[in-house]
């Protein structure tokens, strides 16, 4: 467990994927007490800017996680992670692209303030699409090996962690070390699951965690609740039977 994490709450991470400010504003006061930390991605960046980090920050107890997924040419990356860390986020991710300059400009920019995450391979990418994306055979065979691959790259970056499926998170472990932080999105308490499910690397929250997952990335179970509070308390005591 690493320090930041106190309680089973704290590993999860709800993504205020909505479209206003308005909305997000919703979200963070009815689950400030529910999760460790909000995500922030670029809808709602686009949409409220700063200010809505500002007010989580103000308003709760609870981190930020600013999920821009950079990905840009070393210099670029390296001033806008630069202005990142002005905002006291906790986490921000930069693609695992084609350079691991990238990824090392990222952490030089960071200077120790955010850690970085690196986004490996996303749950909603299924190897027929790197096929199709014209990917190595070796690479959308084993997709295993790929974000594994991906994954040395990012540590041997600099970066704090990497961004990948519960399905992937005990190689990536396996592999480069317990201290190294497997964040996983694509998340599903057993009993949300429908067969309109759009990601297509998913696993439980017990699973995730068994397999050496830090963070959680959940939202749509928690969102379309009746109750999300006690939804996200449920979460939280099947974590914390799982650690």
């Amino acid at each position: 467990m690493t320090p930041m994490i106190k309680h089973a709450k704290d590993r999860i991470i709800f993504p205020l994927d909505v479209a206003t400010a308005a909305d997000a504003k919703r979200y963070i006061e009815l689950l400030a007490g529910s999760v460790g930390l909000f995500k922030v991605g670029l809808e709602l960046f686009i949409q409220a800017g700063p200010a809505i980090i500002d007010f989580i920050h103000s308003q709760t107890q609870s981190r930020v996680f600013l999920d821009l997924k950079l990905h840009d040419i070393p210099a670029t990356v390296k001033r806008a992670m630069a202005r990142i860390a002005d905002m006291g986020v906790a986490f921000a991710t930069v693609h695992v692209g084609e350079t691991s300059r990238m990824l090392a400009a990222a952490v030089e920019g960071a200077g120790g303030k955010v850690g970085i995450l690196g986004v490996t391979v996303l749950t909603s990418v299924s190897a027929e699409d790197l096929k199709s994306a014209g990917y190595r055979q070796e690479l959308y065979d084993d997709l295993l090996q790929t974000v594994t691959r991906r994954a040395v790259v990012a540590h041997a970056a600099g970066c704090a962690g990497v961004v990948c499926s519960g399905l992937e998170a005990a190689r990536v472990k396996e592999t480069i070390g317990q201290d190294f932080l497997a964040v996983t999105p694509g998340i599903r308490p057993a009993w949300t699951v429908t067969a309109e499910e759009d990601q297509r690397r998913i696993t439980t929250p017990a699973g995730a965690i068994r397999a050496g997952a830090d963070y959680l990335v959940i939202g749509r179970p928690i969102r379309d609740a009746k109750d999300p509070v006690e939804t996200a308390a449920r979460i939280a005591a099947e974590i914390e039977g799982a650690v």
